[in-house]
C-alpha cells in the first residue's frame, strides 16, 4: 500500500486549487480585453470599466505568485520573489498592448489610455499586496526558526 507524503504545511496542499484560479483569472482578463464588445457590466457605474481593468490585472499578479509559493513551499522550498517581478512587468507590458490592440483591431472598441492607468493601478496594488505577503512569510519563517537565548538568572 503507498503512502501519501502530506506536506508539513498543509495550506501549501492547496497550490493546485489556487494555479487553477489564477489560470481561469488570466483566461477571464483575456477574454474581457479582446472580446469585440466590452465586458456586460462595464457601464453599471460610472468608472465601472476602470474597476473592472484594475481587478482583471490585480487578480493574476495576486494569483499567480502566490500559486508559485504554495507550490515551492509543497516541495520544501522557500519563496522566490524573481516571479512575481517577471508577472508585474509582463503585466504592465501586456496593459500598453492590449489598449494598442483594442484601438487599432476593433471597430467597436478604442484605446484608453485611462484604461492603461487603471490596469497598472491594479498592477500595482496586486504587486504591493503579494510583496507583503511574501515579506511577511519569509519574516515569520525566520522568527520561528531563530534559537532562543537564555539569560542566566541573576540571584
Amino acid at each position: 500500500m503507498a503512502r501519501r507524503v502530506v506536506p508539513a504545511d498543509r495550506g501549501a496542499a492547496a497550490w493546485p486549487v489556487v494555479a487553477v484560479a489564477a489560470g481561469l483569472a488570466v483566461m477571464a482578463q483575456l477574454v474581457g480585453l479582446y472580446a469585440p464588445e466590452p465586458p456586460v457590466g462595464a457601464h453599471w457605474f460610472t468608472g465601472a470599466d476602470k474597476v473592472q481593468h484594475a481587478l482583471a490585472f490585480a487578480l493574476p499578479v495576486l494569483l499567480i505568485p502566490w500559486a508559485d509559493t504554495l507550490r515551492r513551499r509543497a516541495a520544501g522550498r522557500p519563496p522566490g520573489a524573481r516571479l512575481l517581478v517577471v508577472v508585474v512587468w509582463v503585466s504592465a507590458a501586456h496593459a500598453v498592448v492590449s489598449e494598442l490592440v483594442q484601438h487599432t483591431a476593433y471597430a467597436g472598441r478604442a484605446g484608453d489610455p485611462l484604461d492603461v492607468l487603471a490596469d497598472w493601478s491594479g498592477i500595482a496594488v496586486g504587486g504591493l499586496l503579494t510583496g507583503i505577503g511574501l515579506t511577511l512569510r519569509q519574516v515569520g519563517r525566520h522568527r520561528t526558526s531563530l534559537p532562543t537565548e537564555r539569560m542566566p538568572a541573576d540571584g
